[in-house]
């Protein structure tokens, strides 16, 4: 009859545990300005937050799609709402330039 070794005990509490996979990527920066740059120009900046937050959220994507940190979903919600901005923008300036909407935002009567 062979006796094998006994196993080797269970770790004690607080030890350092031996790591599982690699450390977690981190959000892409670009991703999470692009989405707050989008947020703000649909809410009140219109072109001056929609413009950067289009070019914020394209530049996220390829950077996340070349294995550069995570956050895709960001990056094209910011992109998303970043031409809604920019066109809410542009059509407002239309509707100003025709005179339907006055500076103070107030439809014209006439």
């Amino acid at each position: 009859m062979s006796y094998s070794e006994p196993p080797p005990p269970p770790p004690q509490y607080g030890a350092p545990q031996p790591p599982y996979g690699g450390a977690p990527q981190k959000t892409n920066g670009k991703a999470i300005w692009s989405l707050v740059l989008g947020i703000v120009g649909l809410v009140c900046c219109g072109f001056i937050a929609g413009i950067p937050a289009i070019i914020l959220g394209n530049m996220a994507k390829k950077e996340i799609d070349a294995g550069q940190g995570t956050g895709r979903g960001m990056a094209q919600a910011g992109f998303i709402l970043g031409v809604i901005a920019v066109v809410l923008g542009i059509l407002g300036l239309i509707l100003w330039a025709a005179g339907v909407v006055d500076v103070s935002g107030s439809a014209s009567t006439s």
